[in-house]
Formats: structure tokens, C-alpha cells, sequence
């Protein structure tokens, strides 16, 4: 528990276990906090579907990233949702020192940093809330019981959250051409949530509160709040990606580029921190079950644009993603195919 930047961040200077290497430290340079990560009005669909397929599929193909307004979350349940979160974070250690664990497969677990703080060369700023989402009814049992409306919360979050995860994975589906449904059942059946809270830093210049990676599941959706603190990495530079009111968030995961073979985008970011306020987010990432076969969908592929990858287990993928600390060619290395075999063995 003492390791929870939550419990010391206001009581000394920045420890140098915080401190980046210097190629990797944000600097102080004035990052473009612009209107140049797409936003998508998902109401429209109702009226022109075709052009918000359009939309969302130029957007995971151009940047791996959006934001979606008129989603059909309601503003309720996304304020619920950050009240409760924030809450949580602000509770005394004490009543949430049960919750607190550094084995990583423990299925609810309050920890720090990152999922392999003892092997890291350095840390980052930021405390996690990490659990399972489902089965729901068998996760729920072992989710913080305290804030007493947690639960009911959350609840309310994943299920929303889902929903509109699968309605996103629905509308690349027939913008890629696939069969309908192509990613229901086991290819999104499983999901976590990640809360991340990032206390105010004493030096933002030298450290960060998420490293530079993709994320290896199929797409993530994030309430990131009203605080800036994340960029997406395209054309050589950081974007700063601005808070929107009532906006989510949504990325393309290592394994949507895959089933996509590579039309989809994978993007790199990373979150900073600010030395004035706390930011803290809730996200929701939707991924294949453990035993899935991953590998580019057949009908994307033909003797002119033969299968990049070849077919693999879900829980191969992420035993080597961690092992490389979420790299982001190292851990789709092993996974690629030569250029010349068009058949995935």
C-alpha cells in the first residue's frame, strides 16, 4: 500500500524511480492540444449510416482514435460513473487497503504504476483500479464494495460501455466489408475496466502517468474526464487529445489491426500529468476471450493482399505483449508472417 502514489505524491520532491529516461520525458514543449483527432456524431447513423460507417472507418484507419458524441450514454450514468471513480481514489488507504495486490491475476486489484512494478526500470505516476466486467453477475461479487454505489454504477457503465463498443465493432465490421456480427460472441466477449488516477506531480517534465503503447486488446472506449493528459502519437509528433463534454473516447487495439490486416490502426499514446490538479479516468476495454483464434478475417485477404499475421491464441498475444512492457513492433513481432507466405500456417 505504500507504494500507492496517492499515499506520498504531496509529502516529497519527484523520486528518481519517477524519472523517464530522457528520450521519453514529455519536456516542457507546448504539446497541440487540437481538433485534429476526429469526432464522431454517432447519432447520425439513424439518418445517414453510411456516412458515419464512412467516419468512424477514415478514423481507425487514418488515426486508430476518435472521440463519439451523441453515443447514447447518458450524461447521468458518465458523471455517475466519474463521481463514483474519483470517490473510490479518495478514500482513506485504509478502506481500500484489502483491495490492494501486486499479483497481476488477481481478478479485482488496486496496484501502482504499472502490472510489473518489481521488474521495471522506472515507474509512472499513476494508481489503477483494474477488474474483470464478465461474466458480470459473477464479477460484480468481487468489486469494491465501497463507494456503497459502486457497484450498481459500474454496473450500469460496462453494460452501456459494451453496447456501445459492439455498436463501433458493428459499424467497422460492414465499413471492412465483413459478414455481420463478425465480432460478436467470443471475439469481444470478455472486458475489463482500468480506472487510472493520476495525482498531481511535482515536475510533469520528467515522468509519466502511461508510457508510450498500443493497446493489445480489439478496441478500448475511455471516459478520460475533464482534465487534459492524453496524446496520441501520429506523423512524429504528440496530439494532445482535448476533453470533450460528454465525450468518449475510442481506440483501435492491437488485435482489431490484426483481424483488419493492418487497414485498421493500432495507435501509440501515452498520458502526462500536471502539477496542479489529480486526473482520473475509467475505461472499458473490450477484448477476445482467452482462448480466441486471433488472425486476419479471410475474407480481407486474397493472393494480392496476402494474411500478415498468423492465426494465434488471445492469451499467446498477451503473455508476450506484457513480457515486452507493451512495445509496440516487439509485441506483434512474433505474430507476423514473411511478406512471401500467403497461407497462415
Amino acid at each position: 500500500m505504500e507504494r500507492l502514489v496517492s499515499n506520498w505524491y504531496n509529502h516529497r520532491p519527484l523520486p528518481e524511480s519517477y524519472i523517464c529516461p530522457p528520450e521519453t520525458r514529455p519536456g516542457k514543449l507546448s504539446i497541440p492540444s487540437g481538433d485534429t483527432i476526429p469526432v464522431v456524431s454517432l447519432g447520425e447513423a439513424l439518418i445517414n449510416r453510411s456516412n458515419t460507417i464512412l467516419n468512424v472507418l477514415r478514423a481507425s484507419q487514418e488515426f486508430g482514435f476518435f472521440q463519439v458524441v451523441n453515443h447514447g450514454v447518458s450524461e447521468k450514468v458518465l458523471n455517475d460513473t466519474m463521481n463514483v471513480v474519483e470517490e473510490f481514489f479518495k478514500m482513506p488507504m485504509e478502506e481500500k487497503a484489502s483491495l490492494y495486490s501486486e499479483d497481476p491475476n488477481k481478478v479485482c486489484r488496486l496496484y501502482t504504476s504499472n502490472i510489473n512494478y518489481g521488474t521495471e526500470k522506472y515507474h509512472f505516476w499513476r494508481d489503477i483500479l483494474k477488474h474483470h466486467c464478465h461474466p458480470l453477475d459473477d464479477c460484480i461479487k468481487l468489486w469494491p464494495q465501497k463507494p456503497t454505489r459502486y457497484r450498481d454504477v459500474i454496473r450500469t457503465f460496462s453494460v452501456e460501455g459494451k453496447k456501445l463498443g459492439l455498436t463501433i465493432l458493428e459499424l467497422l465490421t460492414e465499413g471492412l466489408g465483413l459478414e455481420s456480427g463478425y465480432f460478436k460472441k467470443d471475439l469481444s466477449e470478455a472486458m475489463l475496466l482500468v480506472a487510472n488516477h493520476y495525482p498531481p506531480c511535482p515536475d510533469p517534465s520528467l515522468t509519466l502517468g502511461l508510457p508510450k503503447h498500443c493497446d493489445p486488446n480489439l478496441i478500448t472506449i475511455l471516459l478520460q474526464g475533464h482534465t487534459f493528459g492524453l496524446q496520441v502519437f501520429k506523423d512524429g509528433q504528440w496530439i494532445g487529445v482535448q476533453p470533450l463534454p460528454n465525450a468518449l473516447v475510442v481506440n483501435i487495439g492491437h488485435q482489431l489491426r490484426i483481424v483488419s490486416n493492418n487497414k485498421l490502426k493500432s495507435a501509440e499514446h501515452r498520458a502526462v500529468t500536471n502539477s496542479k490538479v489529480a486526473r482520473t479516468t475509467a475505461g472499458l476495454f473490450i477484448s477476445s476471450s482467452e482462448d480466441s483464434i486471433i488472425e486476419p478475417a479471410k475474407s480481407l485477404t486474397n493472393a494480392a493482399q496476402p494474411p500478415l499475421y498468423r492465426a494465434f491464441r488471445y492469451k499467446e498475444f498477451l503473455s508476450y505483449y506484457f513480457s515486452m512492457m507493451g512495445d509496440t513492433e516487439l509485441a506483434l513481432q512474433p505474430f507476423k508472417l514473411p511478406f512471401n507466405q500467403s497461407v497462415i500456417s
